[in-house]
């Protein structure tokens, strides 16, 4: 059987890791084996970040519906409640948006939750 070399082959793969691994500091951008560990790293964090980013946002979007609902009078919690009684599905990232953007739609919808919590609470 033939001798293979693997010259081309791992020219190749040095090649693409050195390029993914531009911008790093100190042998993690030249040196193949940090190069190596650095990015399999890298990947990991990717893949737990992409998940804790909504977590993020959907705690940003509650601060944000819970601020803007004690200002007219409602903590969060009592807010959603009278929100769900009132049959309204409005996801929390929209109701955040509201509360930012559009703050009369927003305290329309807190007098909505406000007299539904009353009534049934």
């Amino acid at each position: 059987m033939p001798r293979v070399k693997s010259n081309v082959a791992r020219r190749r793969r040095t090649k693409r890791l050195f390029k993914r691994t531009k911008g790093y500091r100190l042998g993690k951008k030249n040196v193949y084996k940090h190069a190596k560990e650095q990015f399999d790293k890298s990947m990991q964090y990717a893949f737990r970040d992409r998940r804790a980013r909504k977590r993020e946002f959907r705690s940003l979007w509650i601060m944000r519906i819970n601020a803007a609902a004690r200002k007219g009078g409602l903590s969060y919690s009592r807010f959603m409640s009278g929100l769900k009684k009132a049959n309204v599905q409005i996801n929390r990232k929209i109701l955040a948006d509201l509360a930012v953007n559009h703050e009369s739609a927003f305290s329309e919808l807190v007098s909505l939750a406000k007299n539904r919590a009353g009534r049934e609470g």
